[in-house]
């Protein structure tokens, strides 16, 4: 495929192959942007930001819904296309593009009702004859950086808002997943988004980032992807907005008093949708003692019934990690928790990129397993007696996205709520829920600013007050 340059899409000499990590494969292959390349990107993204600034609420609205519509036409299409280049089984890629559809519908719902609020200037001295209000405007071009995750319902969480706002988007997707959005980009022009809207460019996120980031043209980054990348990023923007989603190392509680089965089916398939890699995955379960055998028993004897292997069969469950470098770094991880004293009591089996779905127990908290965020199909236990100790340990890494608890005492549910450190508690749930509606996002090193699309059209659009002095009325 080709990439998206001021309304053309443009191929290249040097190109950059896209596999299938299940069997590294050779499915596609994408131009690798020059530093050229993406000077025209930036330069056409000016010229669509003044086109978007000046297009009707409507017009914005109406090309959303008729996206969402084209790609809902053609769902099986992107499905197949979402599944190959990722990690995700073809079961998983159909829900994530319906997921995609339901983001682009909200976000044409929302273009709507971007409102501003009258200001009661007479309430402080001083003010006794002016009158005013504020409206929102948009920021200009943003920069959307995408992982490979997700690699088309997060791209267009990024474009969905940032559209509907009256903004232009330079996207850079996942250097290994670009198929899927380089797909979506097609539907919106199809739809009709002006051409210079939008530019897509591939390449090495590192070499394309240096050029783009430090970009004073460029208002807005929104990214989603690891820390230390995230870290650079923040370190080599200047002076724009910022939103960042950098992951985390997601903690559970399961009570005495816990619906066992809801718990145990909940966090199996929280810890090992899309091999483990997902951001609000569950890694660390702490388990009442009273409960801790029986749900170890019950946990262990579903994940060992997970089928691994081809995503595009059907009846697969997990598929690879995407790449195999990839499932060595968490083998790595594993056998040095076992090093340390773990032990394994599911899994902890290797098969080029496939990494079977793994549990642990007695990890030691010295452990990288422990401390950082595996993004792989990994799940410690740990038993705990007492909640306050269970909201402290849940608390006690630098991350903050998403923690969950399972209790059927609403006491304990709202101590919860408001004592666990992170953006979102998910009660009798796990961790793994997300509403794309939801203000999405963490604290600590899970990240900034918060996604969702009325939360992220606050984010990618300015505030204007406008105040009248009526000297004479």
């Amino acid at each position: 495929m080709k990439m998206l340059i001021g309304g053309q899409w443009v191929g290249k000499e040097k190109t950059i192959p896209v596999r299938d990590p299940f069997d590294n494969s050779i499915i596609d292959a994408v131009p690798s942007a020059s530093p050229e390349d993406i000077q025209k990107a930036i330069t056409s993204a000016e010229r669509g930001a003044l086109v978007m600034k000046k297009l009707s609420i409507h017009e914005r609205s109406a090309i959303l819904y008729r996206t969402a519509d084209y790609i809902k036409e053609r769902h099986e299409v992107y499905s197949q296309v979402l599944a190959r280049e990722s990690s995700k089984t073809i079961v998983e890629a159909r829900k994530e593009v319906g997921r995609c559809v339901n983001t682009l519908i909200h976000s044409a719902e929302e273009a709507k009702r971007i409102f501003g609020q009258t200001i009661p200037f007479d309430s402080f001295p001083g003010g006794e004859h002016k009158m005013g209000y504020y409206f929102r405007f948009p920021i200009g071009i943003i920069l959307a950086i995408t992982p490979f995750n997700d690699p088309i319902n997060l791209v267009a969480h990024k474009l969905g808002p940032a559209l509907a706002g009256g903004n232009s988007v330079i996207l850079k997707p996942a250097t290994v997943t670009p198929l899927s959005a380089l797909k979506l980009a097609e539907a919106l022009l199809e739809s009709g988004l002006p051409p210079e809207a939008l530019q897509v460019i591939t390449g090495s996120g590192e070499e394309v980032g240096k050029y783009l980031v430090p970009d004073e043209r460029i208002r807005m980054i929104s990214f989603t992807g690891g820390l230390e990348a995230g870290k650079k990023i923040a370190a080599t923007a200047g002076i724009k907005k910022i939103g960042m989603e950098l992951g985390s190392n997601s903690p559970v509680i399961v009570w005495k008093d816990a619906d066992l089965d809801l718990a145990v089916e909940s966090c199996v398939s929280g810890a090992f949708w899309a091999a483990g890699q997902n951001c609000i995955g569950v890694q660390r379960i702490y388990i009442h003692g009273d409960l801790y055998d029986q749900f170890k028993e019950q946990f262990v004897a579903l994940t060992k019934k997970y089928k691994t292997g081809n995503k595009l069969d059907e009846s697969t469950d997990m598929g690879p990690l995407i790449t195999e470098g990839e499932a060595i770094r968490v083998e790595r991880m594993v056998n040095e928790a076992l090093q340390k004293g773990a032990i394994c009591l599911a899994g902890g089996n290797r098969n080029g990129s496939v990494y079977d779905p793994t549990v642990l127990e007695k990890v030691p908290e010295s452990a990288s397993i422990h401390q950082e965020e595996v993004f792989g199909p990994v799940v410690n236990l740990y038993p705990v007696d007492d909640f306050n100790e269970a909201i402290e340990k849940a608390n006690s890494l630098p991350f903050g996205l998403h923690a969950a608890v399972f209790t059927n005492d609403v006491n304990l549910a709202m101590k919860a709520a408001y004592e666990l450190e992170c953006g979102g508690v998910i009660i009798n749930d796990s961790t793994d829920y997300r509403l794309d509606s939801m203000p999405f996002g963490g604290i600590k090193n899970s990240g900034l600013g918060r996604e969702g699309i009325v939360f992220a059209l606050q984010e990618m659009t300015e505030p204007r007050v406008v105040c009248i002095n009526l000297p004479n009325s």
